[in-house]
């Protein structure tokens, strides 16, 4: 069974920081890429980061958002900094385990107003 736990939102200040938590169980992350999506209200749900062998980011969010593993931990961050209020949304921490087949976590809000 593949559990994946999102924590870490809240809310901050334009230009303010936040680091979301990721904990994975059932799978271990050096096997499968995981990735960072984000829904804000009335949008699409779009991809912010992933990281695997390799890591990649959306432009958006380049120089911004830094996200890192801990492999023992089972565990991936998404550091952002410098947010700014169109990063309001609910991020969810994702696992790809097979090519059609992905687990979800619940989400964790953030919100960048002042």
């Amino acid at each position: 069974q593949v559990q994946v736990v999102e924590s870490g939102g809240g809310q901050v200040q334009p230009g303010g920081s936040l680091n979301l938590s990721c904990v994975i169980s059932g799978r271990s992350l050096d096997d499968y890429p995981v990735g960072w999506f984000r829904q804000a209200p009335g949008k699409e749900r779009e991809g912010v980061s992933c990281i695997s062998s390799t890591i990649r980011y959306a432009d958006f969010v380049k120089g911004r958002f830094t996200i890192s593993r801990d492999i023992p931990k089972n565990s991936v961050y998404l550091q952002m900094n410098s947010l700014k209020p169109e990063d309001t949304a609910l991020y969810y921490c994702v696992i790809r385990v097979e090519a059609d087949k992905t687990y979800w976590g619940q989400g964790t809000q953030v919100t960048v107003s002042s």
